[in-house]
Protein backbone atom coordinates (compact mmCIF):
# COMPACT_ATOMS: atom_id res chain seq x y z
CA UNK A 1 0.00 0.00 0.00
CA UNK A 2 1.69 3.49 -0.54
CA UNK A 3 1.04 5.97 2.00
CA UNK A 4 -1.21 8.55 0.98
CA UNK A 5 -0.10 11.91 2.15
CA UNK A 6 -2.48 14.81 2.05
CA UNK A 7 0.14 17.96 1.46
CA UNK A 8 -2.35 20.30 0.88
CA UNK A 9 -4.54 20.61 3.71
CA UNK A 10 -3.76 18.59 7.21
CA UNK A 11 -3.96 21.02 9.68
CA UNK A 12 -1.30 19.03 11.97
CA UNK A 13 -0.28 16.71 8.65
CA UNK A 14 0.86 13.40 10.01
CA UNK A 15 2.33 14.96 13.27
CA UNK A 16 2.20 14.31 16.60
CA UNK A 17 2.44 17.66 18.40
CA UNK A 18 2.56 18.57 21.78
CA UNK A 19 2.91 21.58 24.75
CA UNK A 20 2.16 19.85 28.49
CA UNK A 21 3.27 19.30 32.33
CA UNK A 22 6.40 16.51 33.26
CA UNK A 23 5.33 15.60 37.35
CA UNK A 24 8.16 15.15 40.06
CA UNK A 25 8.72 11.61 38.55
CA UNK A 26 10.30 12.97 35.31
CA UNK A 27 13.79 11.92 34.17
CA UNK A 28 16.46 14.36 35.09
CA UNK A 29 17.30 16.75 32.47
CA UNK A 30 19.53 15.90 29.68
CA UNK A 31 23.27 17.26 29.57
CA UNK A 32 24.03 17.01 26.26
CA UNK A 33 23.61 15.54 22.90
CA UNK A 34 24.10 12.27 23.59
CA UNK A 35 21.64 12.37 26.02
CA UNK A 36 19.07 13.92 23.90
CA UNK A 37 19.44 11.76 21.13
CA UNK A 38 18.85 8.59 23.68
CA UNK A 39 16.26 10.28 25.48
CA UNK A 40 14.82 10.87 22.18
CA UNK A 41 15.26 7.20 20.98
CA UNK A 42 13.39 6.22 24.10
CA UNK A 43 10.62 8.74 23.77
CA UNK A 44 9.87 7.15 20.22
CA UNK A 45 10.14 3.21 21.53
CA UNK A 46 8.02 4.41 24.67
CA UNK A 47 5.05 5.26 22.23
CA UNK A 48 5.82 2.19 20.36
CA UNK A 49 5.13 0.01 23.48
CA UNK A 50 2.27 1.76 24.65
CA UNK A 51 3.71 3.07 27.51
CA UNK A 52 2.10 6.54 26.28
CA UNK A 53 2.27 7.66 30.36
CA UNK A 54 6.16 7.09 30.57
CA UNK A 55 6.33 10.31 27.86
CA UNK A 56 4.02 12.14 29.03
CA UNK A 57 5.77 12.10 32.37
CA UNK A 58 8.97 14.15 30.53
CA UNK A 59 6.06 17.02 29.18
CA UNK A 60 6.27 20.38 29.96
CA UNK A 61 3.29 22.02 31.51
CA UNK A 62 2.13 23.45 28.11
CA UNK A 63 2.29 20.43 26.50
CA UNK A 64 1.06 18.14 29.01
CA UNK A 65 -2.25 20.34 28.63
CA UNK A 66 -2.28 20.58 25.11
CA UNK A 67 -1.53 16.72 24.60
CA UNK A 68 -2.01 14.58 28.06
CA UNK A 69 -2.00 10.97 27.99
CA UNK A 70 -5.10 10.13 26.86
CA UNK A 71 -4.68 12.11 23.73
CA UNK A 72 -1.10 11.50 23.14
CA UNK A 73 -2.72 7.49 22.55
CA UNK A 74 -5.22 8.34 20.46
CA UNK A 75 -2.85 10.10 18.16
CA UNK A 76 -0.89 7.40 18.18
CA UNK A 77 -2.98 4.81 17.01
CA UNK A 78 -4.22 7.36 14.33
CA UNK A 79 -1.08 7.91 13.10
CA UNK A 80 -0.21 3.81 13.24
CA UNK A 81 -3.80 3.57 11.32
CA UNK A 82 -2.16 5.03 8.60
CA UNK A 83 1.77 4.27 8.39
CA UNK A 84 1.04 0.89 9.35
CA UNK A 85 3.37 -0.85 12.56
CA UNK A 86 6.20 0.83 14.14
CA UNK A 87 9.55 -1.45 13.16
CA UNK A 88 12.96 0.42 14.10
CA UNK A 89 14.50 3.69 14.36
CA UNK A 90 17.41 3.67 11.39
CA UNK A 91 19.36 7.13 12.62
CA UNK A 92 19.00 9.68 14.64
CA UNK A 93 20.74 13.07 15.44
CA UNK A 94 20.62 16.22 17.46
CA UNK A 95 20.21 19.61 16.48
CA UNK A 96 20.38 23.42 18.68
CA UNK A 97 17.19 25.37 17.52
CA UNK A 98 16.62 28.82 18.69
CA UNK A 99 17.65 28.33 22.15
CA UNK A 100 15.91 24.34 22.32
CA UNK A 101 17.43 20.78 21.54
CA UNK A 102 15.72 19.22 18.55
CA UNK A 103 16.24 15.50 18.15
CA UNK A 104 15.47 14.08 14.31
CA UNK A 105 14.94 10.28 14.23
CA UNK A 106 14.16 8.70 10.93
CA UNK A 107 11.68 5.98 11.98
CA UNK A 108 10.59 2.82 9.59
CA UNK A 109 6.51 1.55 9.58
CA UNK A 110 5.19 -0.60 7.78
CA UNK A 111 3.64 1.58 5.11
CA UNK A 112 6.21 4.59 5.25
CA UNK A 113 9.06 6.18 6.44
CA UNK A 114 8.90 9.11 8.58
CA UNK A 115 11.18 11.62 10.49
CA UNK A 116 10.56 12.15 14.01
CA UNK A 117 11.42 15.30 15.86
CA UNK A 118 11.60 15.39 19.89
CA UNK A 119 12.22 19.17 21.04
CA UNK A 120 13.92 19.88 24.19
CA UNK A 121 13.85 22.96 26.26
CA UNK A 122 17.18 24.15 28.43
CA UNK A 123 15.62 22.25 31.44
CA UNK A 124 15.49 19.26 29.36
CA UNK A 125 11.53 18.64 29.60
CA UNK A 126 9.70 17.71 26.09
CA UNK A 127 8.10 20.93 24.23
CA UNK A 128 7.52 19.38 21.12
CA UNK A 129 7.07 15.80 19.58
CA UNK A 130 6.05 15.12 15.92
CA UNK A 131 6.26 12.79 12.93
CA UNK A 132 6.13 13.98 8.93
CA UNK A 133 6.87 11.84 5.76
CA UNK A 134 10.66 11.44 5.56
CA UNK A 135 12.33 13.88 3.25
CA UNK A 136 14.13 11.76 0.16
CA UNK A 137 17.98 12.49 0.28
CA UNK A 138 18.19 14.46 -3.46
CA UNK A 139 20.49 17.33 -3.55
CA UNK A 140 18.37 20.51 -4.93
CA UNK A 141 19.98 21.62 -8.10
CA UNK A 142 18.91 25.13 -9.55
CA UNK A 143 16.39 25.09 -12.58
CA UNK A 144 17.89 26.27 -15.34
CA UNK A 145 15.53 29.77 -15.56
CA UNK A 146 17.45 30.56 -12.40
CA UNK A 147 20.58 33.45 -12.97
CA UNK A 148 22.60 32.72 -9.81
CA UNK A 149 24.74 36.15 -10.12
CA UNK A 150 21.42 38.39 -10.68
CA UNK A 151 21.20 38.27 -6.77
CA UNK A 152 21.88 37.83 -3.37
CA UNK A 153 20.45 36.33 -0.58
CA UNK A 154 21.14 37.17 3.62
CA UNK A 155 18.91 35.45 6.33
CA UNK A 156 16.00 37.32 7.61
CA UNK A 157 14.23 37.00 10.47
CA UNK A 158 10.01 37.92 10.87
CA UNK A 159 9.02 38.58 14.11
CA UNK A 160 5.64 38.15 14.91
CA UNK A 161 5.09 38.98 19.02
CA UNK A 162 6.90 36.55 21.02
CA UNK A 163 7.76 34.15 17.71
CA UNK A 164 10.81 34.93 15.71
CA UNK A 165 11.24 32.73 12.19
CA UNK A 166 14.00 32.60 10.60
CA UNK A 167 13.96 33.32 6.80
CA UNK A 168 16.07 34.36 3.74
CA UNK A 169 15.83 37.57 1.65
CA UNK A 170 16.43 36.98 -2.10
CA UNK A 171 17.64 40.46 -3.09
CA UNK A 172 18.16 41.17 -7.02
CA UNK A 173 21.44 43.54 -7.30
CA UNK A 174 21.89 46.82 -7.25
CA UNK A 175 23.62 46.77 -10.90
CA UNK A 176 20.51 44.22 -12.51
CA UNK A 177 19.10 46.44 -15.36
CA UNK A 178 15.86 44.97 -14.34
CA UNK A 179 12.53 46.17 -15.80
CA UNK A 180 10.89 46.16 -12.20
CA UNK A 181 13.13 48.66 -11.22
CA UNK A 182 11.62 52.09 -10.37
CA UNK A 183 12.93 55.36 -11.35
CA UNK A 184 14.31 56.13 -7.50
CA UNK A 185 16.04 52.16 -7.70
CA UNK A 186 13.50 50.30 -5.82
CA UNK A 187 12.46 46.63 -6.45
CA UNK A 188 9.05 45.09 -6.08
CA UNK A 189 9.08 42.47 -3.23
CA UNK A 190 6.55 39.17 -2.58
CA UNK A 191 6.34 37.42 0.81
CA UNK A 192 5.80 33.77 0.46
CA UNK A 193 2.90 31.83 1.94
CA UNK A 194 3.16 28.36 2.35
CA UNK A 195 0.27 25.54 2.65
CA UNK A 196 -1.26 23.44 5.50
CA UNK A 197 0.92 21.68 8.09
CA UNK A 198 4.12 22.41 9.21
CA UNK A 199 6.93 23.66 6.02
CA UNK A 200 10.00 24.59 6.38
CA UNK A 201 11.14 28.25 4.12
CA UNK A 202 11.15 26.70 0.80
CA UNK A 203 8.11 24.63 1.33
CA UNK A 204 9.97 21.09 0.73
CA UNK A 205 8.13 18.30 0.08
CA UNK A 206 9.65 14.93 -1.04
CA UNK A 207 13.15 16.09 -3.49
CA UNK A 208 10.82 19.33 -4.43
CA UNK A 209 11.70 22.94 -3.00
CA UNK A 210 9.06 24.87 -4.31
CA UNK A 211 9.42 27.94 -2.68
CA UNK A 212 13.40 28.03 -3.51
CA UNK A 213 12.38 27.78 -7.13
CA UNK A 214 9.79 30.89 -6.67
CA UNK A 215 12.65 32.79 -5.17
CA UNK A 216 15.95 32.30 -7.14
CA UNK A 217 13.15 32.53 -10.23
CA UNK A 218 11.60 35.69 -9.28
CA UNK A 219 15.38 36.74 -8.00
CA UNK A 220 16.12 36.25 -11.64
CA UNK A 221 13.81 38.39 -12.73
CA UNK A 222 14.51 41.58 -10.37
CA UNK A 223 11.90 40.86 -8.18
CA UNK A 224 12.60 40.51 -4.39
CA UNK A 225 11.27 37.52 -2.67
CA UNK A 226 11.39 36.94 1.58
CA UNK A 227 10.85 33.26 2.27
CA UNK A 228 10.62 32.04 6.01
CA UNK A 229 10.21 28.97 8.78
CA UNK A 230 5.98 28.66 9.08
CA UNK A 231 5.64 28.94 13.07
CA UNK A 232 3.94 25.85 12.99
CA UNK A 233 7.12 24.05 11.75
CA UNK A 234 8.90 25.96 14.40
CA UNK A 235 7.16 25.96 17.36
CA UNK A 236 4.48 22.72 16.80
CA UNK A 237 1.65 23.39 18.94
CA UNK A 238 2.73 26.34 21.13
CA UNK A 239 2.46 28.53 17.98
CA UNK A 240 -0.60 29.92 19.62
CA UNK A 241 -0.86 30.98 23.01
CA UNK A 242 -3.23 28.85 23.49
CA UNK A 243 -2.49 25.44 22.21
CA UNK A 244 -6.25 24.12 22.15
CA UNK A 245 -7.00 27.60 20.51
CA UNK A 246 -5.36 27.05 17.50
CA UNK A 247 -6.62 29.23 14.88
CA UNK A 248 -5.31 29.94 10.93
CA UNK A 249 -4.83 33.61 12.05
CA UNK A 250 -2.13 31.64 14.34
CA UNK A 251 -1.02 29.29 11.92
CA UNK A 252 -0.47 31.36 8.91
CA UNK A 253 -2.15 35.18 8.79
CA UNK A 254 -0.27 37.04 11.58
CA UNK A 255 3.25 36.36 10.15
CA UNK A 256 2.36 36.82 6.73
CA UNK A 257 1.69 40.72 7.74
CA UNK A 258 4.20 40.61 10.01
CA UNK A 259 7.00 39.41 6.88
CA UNK A 260 5.39 42.30 4.62
CA UNK A 261 5.85 44.69 7.18
CA UNK A 262 9.20 43.67 7.42
CA UNK A 263 9.94 43.55 3.78
CA UNK A 264 8.83 46.56 3.34
CA UNK A 265 11.13 48.42 5.54
CA UNK A 266 14.12 46.77 3.50
CA UNK A 267 16.85 49.01 1.92
CA UNK A 268 16.11 48.88 -1.77
CA UNK A 269 12.71 47.43 -1.22
CA UNK A 270 9.89 49.81 -3.36
CA UNK A 271 7.22 49.49 -0.02
CA UNK A 272 4.55 50.53 -2.01
CA UNK A 273 4.90 47.52 -4.39
CA UNK A 274 4.90 44.71 -1.35
CA UNK A 275 2.77 41.62 -2.67
CA UNK A 276 1.68 38.28 -1.19
CA UNK A 277 1.97 35.01 -2.82
CA UNK A 278 -0.25 32.09 -1.35
CA UNK A 279 0.39 28.75 -2.53
CA UNK A 280 -2.71 26.41 -1.42
CA UNK A 281 -4.10 27.67 2.21
CA UNK A 282 -2.01 30.15 1.97
CA UNK A 283 -3.45 31.02 -1.41
CA UNK A 284 -6.71 30.46 0.45
CA UNK A 285 -6.03 33.09 3.22
CA UNK A 286 -4.32 35.80 1.18
CA UNK A 287 -7.78 37.38 0.53
CA UNK A 288 -7.61 37.34 4.71
CA UNK A 289 -4.18 38.64 4.96
CA UNK A 290 -4.66 41.66 2.37
CA UNK A 291 -7.95 42.98 3.96
CA UNK A 292 -6.08 43.58 7.09
CA UNK A 293 -3.58 45.20 5.51
CA UNK A 294 -3.69 47.97 3.36
CA UNK A 295 -0.09 48.20 2.19
CA UNK A 296 -0.69 44.61 0.93
CA UNK A 297 0.00 46.19 -3.30
CA UNK A 298 -1.74 43.13 -4.13
CA UNK A 299 -2.22 39.20 -4.13
CA UNK A 300 -1.01 35.89 -6.10
CA UNK A 301 -2.49 32.91 -5.44
CA UNK A 302 -1.63 29.80 -6.30
CA UNK A 303 -3.41 27.39 -6.44
CA UNK A 304 -5.81 28.38 -3.78
CA UNK A 305 -8.76 26.84 -2.54
CA UNK A 306 -12.16 28.57 -2.30
CA UNK A 307 -14.22 25.28 -0.79
CA UNK A 308 -14.29 24.51 2.66
CA UNK A 309 -10.83 22.47 3.60
CA UNK A 310 -13.36 19.38 4.86
CA UNK A 311 -14.74 19.02 1.45
CA UNK A 312 -11.18 18.80 -0.12
CA UNK A 313 -9.66 16.27 2.02
CA UNK A 314 -12.81 14.20 1.09
CA UNK A 315 -12.29 14.56 -2.98
CA UNK A 316 -8.52 13.90 -2.80
CA UNK A 317 -9.15 10.60 -0.84
CA UNK A 318 -12.08 9.81 -3.46
CA UNK A 319 -10.13 10.49 -5.94
CA UNK A 320 -6.73 8.71 -4.54
CA UNK A 321 -9.77 5.70 -4.27
CA UNK A 322 -10.29 5.72 -8.14
CA UNK A 323 -6.15 5.08 -9.00
CA UNK A 324 -5.73 1.87 -6.24
CA UNK A 325 -5.52 -1.24 -7.94
CA UNK A 326 -5.14 -3.99 -5.33
CA UNK A 327 -8.39 -4.74 -2.82
CA UNK A 328 -6.66 -4.06 0.23
CA UNK A 329 -5.46 -0.33 -0.61
CA UNK A 330 -8.91 0.28 -2.16
CA UNK A 331 -10.18 -1.14 1.18
CA UNK A 332 -7.57 0.98 3.30
CA UNK A 333 -8.98 3.77 1.08
CA UNK A 334 -12.43 3.51 1.64
CA UNK A 335 -12.18 3.17 5.61
CA UNK A 336 -10.16 6.99 5.76
CA UNK A 337 -13.46 8.13 3.43
CA UNK A 338 -15.53 6.97 5.96
CA UNK A 339 -13.65 8.86 8.71
CA UNK A 340 -12.98 11.56 6.56
CA UNK A 341 -17.05 11.66 5.90
CA UNK A 342 -17.17 11.93 9.95
CA UNK A 343 -14.64 14.68 10.44
CA UNK A 344 -17.16 16.92 8.06
CA UNK A 345 -19.85 15.87 9.72
CA UNK A 346 -17.99 17.05 13.11
CA UNK A 347 -16.67 20.19 11.38
CA UNK A 348 -20.10 21.19 10.12
CA UNK A 349 -22.08 20.87 13.03
CA UNK A 350 -24.17 22.77 15.15
CA UNK A 351 -22.66 21.42 17.78
CA UNK A 352 -19.40 22.00 17.48
CA UNK A 353 -17.79 24.40 20.11
CA UNK A 354 -14.89 25.68 21.13
CA UNK A 355 -12.26 23.36 23.50
CA UNK A 356 -13.81 20.63 21.45
CA UNK A 357 -11.03 18.52 19.16
CA UNK A 358 -11.59 16.97 15.94
CA UNK A 359 -10.47 13.74 14.56
CA UNK A 360 -8.76 14.75 10.91
CA UNK A 361 -7.38 11.42 9.66
CA UNK A 362 -5.89 10.15 12.85
CA UNK A 363 -4.81 13.87 14.03
CA UNK A 364 -6.57 15.63 16.56
CA UNK A 365 -7.15 19.23 16.05
CA UNK A 366 -8.72 21.86 17.87
CA UNK A 367 -12.48 23.17 16.96
CA UNK A 368 -10.80 26.59 16.96
CA UNK A 369 -9.66 26.00 13.86
CA UNK A 370 -12.61 25.10 11.90
CA UNK A 371 -14.57 27.42 13.90
CA UNK A 372 -12.84 30.23 12.70
CA UNK A 373 -12.89 29.06 8.78
CA UNK A 374 -16.78 28.35 9.44
CA UNK A 375 -17.54 31.89 8.31
CA UNK A 376 -14.79 32.83 5.67
CA UNK A 377 -15.23 32.68 2.06
CA UNK A 378 -12.05 33.89 0.42
CA UNK A 379 -13.41 34.13 -2.93
CA UNK A 380 -15.83 36.59 -1.58
CA UNK A 381 -13.77 38.70 0.58
CA UNK A 382 -11.13 38.95 -2.43
CA UNK A 383 -14.18 40.59 -4.37
CA UNK A 384 -14.23 43.02 -1.93
CA UNK A 385 -10.91 43.72 -2.27
CA UNK A 386 -9.39 46.69 -4.72
CA UNK A 387 -5.74 45.66 -5.21
CA UNK A 388 -4.99 43.37 -8.08
CA UNK A 389 -5.25 39.65 -8.03
CA UNK A 390 -3.56 37.30 -9.88
CA UNK A 391 -5.11 33.81 -9.47
CA UNK A 392 -2.81 30.64 -11.39
CA UNK A 393 -4.00 26.94 -11.38
CA UNK A 394 -2.54 23.68 -12.32
CA UNK A 395 -4.82 21.49 -14.64
CA UNK A 396 -3.02 18.65 -12.96
CA UNK A 397 -3.44 19.36 -9.98
CA UNK A 398 -5.94 16.51 -7.75
CA UNK A 399 -5.83 18.57 -4.44
CA UNK A 400 -7.32 22.27 -5.36
CA UNK A 401 -9.00 21.80 -8.06
CA UNK A 402 -11.37 23.20 -11.02
CA UNK A 403 -14.27 23.55 -8.91
CA UNK A 404 -12.08 26.13 -6.78
CA UNK A 405 -10.74 27.64 -10.05
CA UNK A 406 -14.56 27.98 -10.83
CA UNK A 407 -15.19 29.86 -7.50
CA UNK A 408 -11.89 32.33 -8.16
CA UNK A 409 -13.44 33.29 -11.20
CA UNK A 410 -17.64 33.22 -10.22
CA UNK A 411 -16.53 35.91 -7.48
CA UNK A 412 -14.31 37.87 -9.36
CA UNK A 413 -16.23 38.43 -12.48
CA UNK A 414 -16.91 41.80 -11.98
CA UNK A 415 -13.17 43.12 -10.68
CA UNK A 416 -11.39 45.00 -13.16
CA UNK A 417 -8.07 44.07 -11.76
CA UNK A 418 -8.09 40.31 -11.59
CA UNK A 419 -6.35 37.98 -13.63
CA UNK A 420 -6.94 34.26 -14.08
CA UNK A 421 -5.07 32.01 -15.63
CA UNK A 422 -4.82 27.86 -15.97
CA UNK A 423 -2.24 25.81 -16.91
CA UNK A 424 -3.56 22.06 -17.74
CA UNK A 425 -0.17 20.24 -17.72
CA UNK A 426 0.93 21.16 -14.08
CA UNK A 427 0.61 19.82 -10.53
CA UNK A 428 -0.53 21.49 -6.96
CA UNK A 429 3.30 22.42 -7.00
CA UNK A 430 3.13 23.71 -10.75
CA UNK A 431 5.23 21.11 -12.08
CA UNK A 432 4.76 20.12 -15.22
CA UNK A 433 3.69 16.23 -15.75
CA UNK A 434 1.58 13.83 -18.28
CA UNK A 435 -1.30 11.57 -16.99
CA UNK A 436 -2.93 11.05 -14.21
CA UNK A 437 -1.75 12.93 -11.42
CA UNK A 438 -0.74 10.77 -8.08
CA UNK A 439 0.71 11.32 -4.85
CA UNK A 440 3.57 9.74 -6.08
CA UNK A 441 3.91 12.94 -8.05
CA UNK A 442 5.65 14.40 -4.98
CA UNK A 443 8.43 12.09 -4.95
CA UNK A 444 9.65 12.77 -8.64
CA UNK A 445 11.92 15.99 -8.30
CA UNK A 446 11.01 18.94 -10.72
CA UNK A 447 10.97 22.65 -10.58
CA UNK A 448 7.63 25.57 -10.94
CA UNK A 449 7.28 25.82 -14.56
CA UNK A 450 9.53 28.70 -15.73
CA UNK A 451 6.23 29.69 -17.72
CA UNK A 452 4.73 30.53 -14.23
CA UNK A 453 7.79 32.40 -12.70
CA UNK A 454 7.55 34.58 -16.01
CA UNK A 455 4.03 35.24 -15.73
CA UNK A 456 4.23 36.23 -12.27
CA UNK A 457 7.33 38.71 -13.11
CA UNK A 458 5.47 39.91 -15.81
CA UNK A 459 2.07 40.83 -13.92
CA UNK A 460 3.83 42.48 -10.97
CA UNK A 461 5.88 44.73 -13.46
CA UNK A 462 3.21 45.01 -15.66
CA UNK A 463 -0.07 43.88 -14.58
CA UNK A 464 -0.18 41.63 -17.65
CA UNK A 465 0.41 37.92 -18.14
CA UNK A 466 0.79 35.90 -21.38
CA UNK A 467 -2.62 34.75 -22.32
CA UNK A 468 -3.73 30.75 -21.97
CA UNK A 469 -4.23 28.79 -25.24
CA UNK A 470 -7.56 27.67 -25.13
CA UNK A 471 -8.37 28.81 -21.75
CA UNK A 472 -9.06 32.14 -19.93
CA UNK A 473 -6.28 34.71 -19.18
CA UNK A 474 -6.20 38.33 -19.08
CA UNK A 475 -8.65 40.69 -16.77
CA UNK A 476 -11.84 40.27 -15.81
Amino acid sequence: MKTVILTAFLVLASALTSAGQAPASAPAPAKDAADYEAIGRSVVLELAAGRFDKVEAQFDPRTTEAMPQDKLEESWKGLIAQVGAFKEITASHVEPVQGYQRVKLACTFEKATLDAAVVFDTSGKIVGLGFTPSQPKIAWTAPGYVNASAFEEKPLTVVDGKWELPGTLTMPRKDGPFPTRSKEGLVPGVVLVQGSGPQDEDETIGPNKAFKDLAWGLGSNGVAVLRYVKRTQQYGVQSSTEPNALTVNDETVDDARAAAALLAKQPGIDPRRVYVVGHSLGGMMGPRIASGDAAIAGLILLAGNTRPLEVLILDQLRYIATLQREPKDKEEVRQRITAAEETAREIESPDLKPGMMVSVLGTKAPASYFLDLRDYHPAEVAAKLTIPILILQGGRDYQVTSADFEGWQKALAGHSNATLKMYPAMSHLFIAGTGAASPEDYKKPGHVSEEVIRDMAAWIATGKVAPASGVQAGAR
